[in-house]
């Protein structure tokens, strides 16, 4: 199960009406960044046969099959600073994250 905060709620209604007002948020992790794993989020409005879709508060997520494994009890919050504004990862399943937090690698990394 995922989770979202509030603020993280507000940004992805925000970034979805400006682009697709009726597509779902696709998250994927993807092989690569500082830690051997990152997190991808797009909006998509096809859902493969293979994937996972779930309806979080006003937010429909689709996730890949392969990715579901990654993001069990994650918690996805959005903040600004004087850096500006981002979403961040909590990912309980992590062991390591970079600090941009969108990069992190798990006990077992299996993804290719």
């Amino acid at each position: 199960m995922i989770h979202l905060s509030q603020a993280a709620i507000t940004e992805i209604e925000r970034l979805r009406s400006k682009h697709q007002p009726n597509s779902l948020l696709r998250l994927t992790v993807r092989s690569g960044g500082c830690s051997g794993l990152f997190y991808d989020m797009s909006f998509d409005e096809t859902v493969k046969v293979e994937d996972h879709v779930f309806d979080l508060s006003s937010i429909r997520f689709i996730i890949d099959n392969e990715s579901f494994t990654y993001v069990n009890g994650l918690a996805l919050d959005y903040s600004e600073d004087l850096m500006g504004g981002g979403f961040r990862f909590h990912n309980p399943q992590a062991i390591t994250t970079c600090g941009c937090g969108n990069s992190f690698s798990v006990a077992t990394p299996t993804f290719v």
